[in-house]
């Protein structure tokens, strides 16, 4: 599968352990656009991938029924294959889930939930969907079909940023927004959840207090089944890596990864 890696590289190389960044559902590497060059400015190899059928990478066609834990896992075995050595994986959102998924049978240095879909898995959300936005909710689930839910530039704000995010950065990062997989919902309710008994990669999990897509009573669960203490954004939503304080969120990164000596 030909896959889209945006990659920055540091002037002066301080770090030896490369940072892999996923993004979540209907974004694409597109949206890590804050984090890569802030990450390579603190002397870390910053890659982000477009999963397939997202962004430039190939597959656009079949993205209806791609498995998050199958096909989407596979993308990111293949990018952390071809790199020089295995990074830290970053996950946010679906990305979460897939890092998630990914780390039940491979090891990492580290890994980061950003407002990732939690251990319960999105049961929740949907019900949370439906009650908010129920005509696209509704005609995704009718017609299998994950695109009719950022068919409205009205949900998307809503979902995914704050109340107060300018409408000029809005309108830009809305027009890369694309269709998903609807095989995704099966995968995240009923066939494949989460399974953190089998996750051996220490996790740092950070969720945003003003989340409409993932609660923050999910995401405290999601850190507890890891074994650590989720850390809340507040005044922050979803997308917390576009958000105005996101470099808030990479400093906290920043933080935890030198005291895990990365």
């Amino acid at each position: 599968m030909k896959l889209e890696v945006i990659t920055r590289i540091p002037k002066q190389s301080q770090r030896t352990t490369p940072l892999l960044f996923v993004h979540g559902a209907w974004h694409g590497a597109w949206c890590w656009e804050n984090f890569l060059p802030y990450f390579a400015k603190h002397g870390y190899e910053a890659h982000a991938l477009s999963l397939r059928g997202h962004g430039e990478s190939e597959g656009r066609d079949g993205i209806r029924w791609y498995s998050g834990a199958h096909d989407y896992v596979t993308d990111v075995a293949q990018v952390v294959d071809g790199l020089r050595k295995t990074p830290v994986l970053i996950g946010h959102s679906m990305g979460g889930y897939v890092l998630q998924k990914y780390l039940e049978k491979h090891d990492a240095p580290a890994g980061v939930l950003l407002a990732s879909i939690p251990v319960m898995g999105t049961t929740g959300m949907m019900m949370r969907s439906i009650k908010r936005y129920p005509k696209v909710t509704l005609k995704t689930l009718l017609f299998f079909d994950g695109g009719y839910l950022v068919t409205s530039p009205e949900v998307i704000r809503d979902a995914f940023f704050s109340d107060d995010f300018p409408e000029v950065e809005f309108s830009r990062h809305y027009a890369r927004v694309q269709t998903e997989s609807f095989r995704l919902m099966f995968d995240t309710t009923l066939l494949h959840l989460p399974q953190p008994q089998k996750v051996k990669t220490p996790l740092l999990v950070l969720a945003a207090e003003n989340d409409r897509v993932f609660s923050v009573p999910e995401q405290k669960a999601t850190a507890r089944a890891y074994g650590t203490e989720a850390i809340i954004f507040p005044n922050m939503a979803h997308d917390m890596m576009l958000e105005k304080d996101w470099q808030d969120v990479a400093d906290k990164i920043l933080e935890w990864l030198k005291e895990r000596g990365l």
